[in-house]
């Protein structure tokens, strides 16, 4: 027997934050570029790079938390949540290209040293960590309820430790001429933008291949059932994630040989232990008799929602 609760998702919330945080990124990508042409800084430049990524992969979560909104349909049933895991995957694997690419030029950097204009390098590092800030804190409190969100949030972290980055190289330039501070730095910066970007890929690949959340055990689940009056075992047990804090659980139930309507209460209990322990909200349960040789009297109604 089955049984649905969908609860309502806040995508239509995430617009304005998002928009706000583009308009603020986007700006600071073309200042940046400029000045570390002119200073012929490789931390600045790096940085509009990384910024200009940022703004694409904001632009792209946009996209895909506006898909979202979407209804289901009778060949998506699900709708379209799982387009931000493709969006996530898509923004994690970017930012693992663009930090190849600034290791490589780094490195060119290091053996080939140029002169830069620590000053400018030092202004411009400044106004980048002031928009990275405001656009971390527009999107803080939303990367906790969205993989699609929290991905856009590590670009701009990553942006923020890469202006914090600028601005030590500026001053290690400006009061000790170490040029080579300029690409070592960045080179720091591509290391903790790779860590976060690697997080994020597993954890979309995670849900696509449709692995069982981190923070749930499945012999937790299969025992907390066990629990319901009138559940003898419990097999064939699988949960997923359909979307950022969004999971479902499908699952045989086995019962004493009853009449239908007393499974009710059965079901009942099942779906709210398993919301209030687990968080799980979307449940499919097939009933069985335990008394039923080979399972031919497996009970498989149509679904119900509640």
């Amino acid at each position: 027997m089955a049984t649905h609760n969908h609860p309502l998702r806040a995508e239509a919330d995430l617009t304005r934050p998002l928009v706000l945080a583009i308009a603020v990124t986007a700006s600071f990508t073309v200042i940046e570029f400029v000045g570390g042409l002119v200073s012929e800084s490789l931390a600045l430049i790096s940085d509009a790079g990384h910024m200009l990524t940022d703004t694409l992969a904001l632009l792209l979560t946009l996209g895909a938390v506006r898909l979202a909104l979407l209804p289901a349909t009778d060949v998506r049933t699900f709708g379209y949540k799982r387009a931000e895991i493709l969006a996530a995957l898509g923004n994690g694997v970017t930012l693992v290209v663009i930090t190849l690419l600034i290791f490589y030029e780094a490195i060119t950097r290091i053996t080939h040293p140029q002169d830069i204009d620590s000053m400018l390098m030092l202004v411009i590092g400044a106004a980048g960590l002031g928009a990275n800030a405001v656009g971390a804190y527009i999107l803080h409190d939303r990367a906790t309820s969205s993989l699609n969100i929290k991905a856009a949030f590590l670009h701009i972290i990553g942006d923020f430790m890469s202006s914090v980055g600028v601005i030590v190289g500026a001053l290690l330039i400006m009061f000790f001429g170490l040029n080579l501070a300029d690409p070592i730095i960045s080179i720091l910066i591509g290391l903790i933008i790779l860590y976060s970007s690697f997080k994020l890929v597993m954890q979309s690949t995670s849900i696509l291949l449709e692995a069982v959340p981190s923070h749930i055990k499945l012999d937790s689940v299969r025992n907390s059932l066990k629990e319901v009056k009138g559940v003898s075992d419990v097999h064939d047990l699988h949960v997923w994630t359909l979307s950022s804090g969004l999971y479902a659980l499908s699952a045989h139930l086995v019962v004493p040989d009853q009449m239908i309507s007393d499974c009710s209460g059965v079901l009942a209990e099942s779906e709210d232990i398993l919301k209030d322990r687990f968080g799980i909200s979307h449940t499919t349960f097939q009933i069985e008799c335990e008394s039923c040789a080979d399972q031919v009297c497996v009970f498989q109604p149509q679904a119900r929602k509640t």
